[in-house]
């Protein structure tokens, strides 16, 4: 049986406007995904696409207009206490974790609410504390944590009762390069260690290439894309870009293998780079830059999830 499934699943809302009036919008619309047992999904769309709409559905928390979801062969909303017990959430936004307290009394409250054995709960917790690299600051309240320890906070605490599911809503928002790797490293580990179905919903196109096998795009609530992000970037040419701090002005590096250069500054010190990830790397095309010239510093800037979804319906002819 599937561990996500959904029929024709819609959500409206009534918007209050000017007055006494109102208009009906739809967040979600005849949204029919399936998604098995043990998968890396990334649900990904512009803002405004329906994506945490369709979380909250998924979750229990929002109640379909029409059409309808299981979730871990649950019904959402009718079992919702039961789902509990299967399903891990963490919204980037809003904390599960007691504001006051400190980090380690939010795991015990949490392992007293999933009616976790004294057993059971020592365990799992010191195995999320050693993964996670929460030992230093377990007895730091909550609101003292920096954003990337509270965020390691909140994976733990989702995954405290060791779910089915664990559904991620824009896990790595403002999180520095260190705290987004770190992250994902512990949830690819923990994904091969437990088996754990992983559902991503994310504007960072990295957090989708490092943590995804299978890419759901939405735009205005309906399913534009279902398959792999290999396929998706084939549909839509999408790049990453390599921008590169150079030690003495250069002429721009037009002939790169597999690369287009797409602008200069400052005289040729810092160059822009486009490459599709099908044909090269970043590395290889790093090392053909040093062999022209001498490379300070580097970053690479993922897709643009808003030009994915406006490149997926150009390719459509929409």
């Amino acid at each position: 049986m599937p561990i996500v499934q959904t029929e024709a699943l819609t959500r409206r809302f009534r918007v209050r406007t000017k007055g006494l009036k109102s208009r009906e919008v739809t967040a979600v619309e005849d949204l029919n995904i399936i998604v098995d047992a043990g998968e890396a999904v990334g649900y990904i769309g512009a803002n405004g696409a329906g994506k945490s709409t369709t979380i909250k559905m998924l979750a229990g928390i929002l109640v379909p207009t029409s059409g309808s979801a299981l979730t871990c062969g649950l019904r959402p909303v009718a079992d919702r206490k039961l789902l509990a017990r299967r399903l891990g959430v963490v919204f980037g936004q809003r904390s599960q974790l007691w504001w006051d307290l400190p980090l380690a009394e939010s795991f015990r409250i949490l392992a007293a609410i999933h009616d976790l054995s004294t057993d059971r709960e020592r365990k799992r917790t010191a195995e999320l504390v050693e993964n996670l690299e929460l030992g230093e600051f377990l007895a730091t309240p909550v609101r003292q944590l920096s954003l990337g320890q509270r965020m390691r906070g909140e994976v733990a605490a989702a995954l405290l009762h060791s779910p089915e599911l664990l559904v991620l809503d824009e896990p790595t928002i403002g999180l520095d390069v260190v705290s987004k790797q770190r992250l994902r490293e512990f949830l690819i580990s923990e994904r091969v260690t437990h088996g754990t179905t992983l559902l991503l919903t994310t504007h960072d196109m990295g957090d989708v290439s490092r943590l995804c096998e299978r890419i759901l795009l939405v735009d205005q609530g309906r399913l534009a894309y279902d398959g792999s992000l290999a396929g998706l970037s084939r549909t839509v040419a999408m790049r990453r870009v390599l921008v590169v701090d150079l030690a003495a002005p250069t002429p721009d590096l037009n002939d790169l293998p597999h690369a287009e250069h797409v602008s200069s500054e400052a005289d040729g010190l810092r160059q822009r780079l486009a490459f599709d990830s099908e044909s090269t790397t970043a590395a290889a095309l790093l090392a053909a830059v040093s062999e022209r010239a001498v490379v300070q510093d580097l970053s690479v800037e993922e897709p643009d999830v808003e030009d994915v979804v406006r490149r997926v319906y150009l390719s459509r002819g929409r």
